[in-house]
């Protein structure tokens, strides 16, 4: 097997949490030797998030999975001297403090650059290194309401729903920043020179909203809850109660899907009109749907083209025999004496590291070895 395509490449990770931790995993997953920076005594704060697995932090383990651990006090006086025999061995740099704390610290992004020029330093922050809002506190739900996605959804009683994983951190942070620091070592390769990546995960909510900037920027519809084809306009794309208190995800958008549909549940043939009232439609297929357990629409819909499904539970997710024939969950994270399986990632299988079974880190287990493992390369050296 050919080695993974960013093995020999070295990440210095300062982050907590998820954003970076979880882009890290996945430079990581293919191949990258990536080494968090962490807080003595305590480390990153999701070493102490539940639950527990094997003695350790479940959440961390999944997200830290392959990485090694130094543990070093950023505010102490010989910090910086520690650090920089690693930074002159280091191609990646990821942090996510709010604008200027890097500076403080003495690791800013103009300094480092004009010592390592080939250094690729990735900020990952709310709203950007600039702007009124760069200094915002916030977290993944604060980023939902500030970029309008939140004001989309709604329940039954017409308030936002909370979203159901950090949507914001996820598709606006870890991601963004794993394809652009790509794009970064491209470009290096090209140009010589590193960078600095400005990944603001408020700004990257905007593109999840194509729909909605479309429909406002071309005919000045803005959309508002439960208003656009996939936010609950539409009959063709809803949840729907079953009798047994399952749901059916009902999304048969095009008209040879709808007809199909329409045909199997035995819908009215005057509701089945595209000119007909949505809300009215909508009301019909409910009541038909409501007659039936999920495992009643299993069997209807089951080897039909029709793009319906009944809503799986997680765990069942998990077991679902297509993930098992893919080997989806077949990478194992070790947790102290146990383990657990690995957090899938984006990383295609030919692109991952050969490991199948690995362990986070404990904190601080790499920090004495360290100074050697730079591999001697000088004060001021750039790779």
């Amino acid at each position: 097997m050919n080695a993974p395509p960013l093995a020999g490449l070295r990440v210095l990770d300062f982050c907590t949490l998820l954003p970076g931790p979880l882009a890290g995993l996945m430079l990581a997953e293919a191949g990258a030797e990536v080494t968090k920076v962490e807080r003595p005594g305590a480390g990153d704060e999701m070493r102490a998030y539940p639950p527990p697995s094997g003695g350790e932090s479940a959440l961390f383990a999944i997200l830290n999975r392959g990485k090694r651990s130094l543990a070093i006090d950023l505010k102490q006086p010989d910090a910086l001297a520690t650090l920089h025999p690693l930074l002159a061995q280091t191609d990646i740099l990821i942090e996510q403090f709010r604008p200027g704390v890097m500076d403080r610290l003495g690791l800013g992004y103009e300094t480092l650059h004009a010592r390592y020029p080939r250094l690729i330093y990735c900020s990952v922050t709310g709203f950007g290194q600039d702007g009124p809002r760069a200094q915002f506190a916030g977290h993944d739900l604060n980023y939902l309401a500030i970029s309008g996605l939140l004001s989309l959804s709604c329940g039954s009683d017409g308030a936002p729903t909370l979203p159901v994983t950090p949507i914001a951190d996820i598709a606006g942070g870890s991601y963004p920043a794993f394809a652009n620091v790509l794009l970064a070592l491209l470009a290096r390769e090209r140009g010589g020179q590193g960078c600095h990546l400005d990944i603001s995960m408020t700004e990257n909510l905007f593109t999840l909203a194509y729909w909605g900037l479309a429909q406002g920027f071309a005919a000045g519809d803005w959309p508002g809850p439960a208003s656009g084809l996939v936010t609950g306009a539409s009959p063709r794309y809803q949840i729907f109660a079953c009798a047994d208190g399952e749901y059916l995800a009902a999304a048969p958008i095009e008209e040879r899907f709808w007809t199909r549909f329409c045909e199997l549940i035995g819908l009215d043939t005057a509701l089945r009109a595209p000119q007909a009232d949505a809300g009215v439609v909508t009301r019909a297929v409910a009541t038909i749907i409501g007659r039936g357990t999920g495992a009643h629409w299993r069997a209807v819909f089951d080897g039909q083209d029709v793009c319906c499904c009944v809503v799986n539970s997680l765990h069942d997710a998990v077991l679902d025999a297509h993930f098992q024939s893919r080997g989806v969950f077949d990478r194992q994270v070790q947790t102290g004496a146990a383990s657990i399986p690995a957090l899938p990632t984006a990383v295609a299988r030919q692109f991952r590291s050969a490991t199948a079974a690995q362990r986070a880190p404990r904190l601080g287990e790499h920090t004495d070895q360290d100074p050697a493992h730079a591999d001697a390369a000088g004060d001021g050296a750039a790779r």
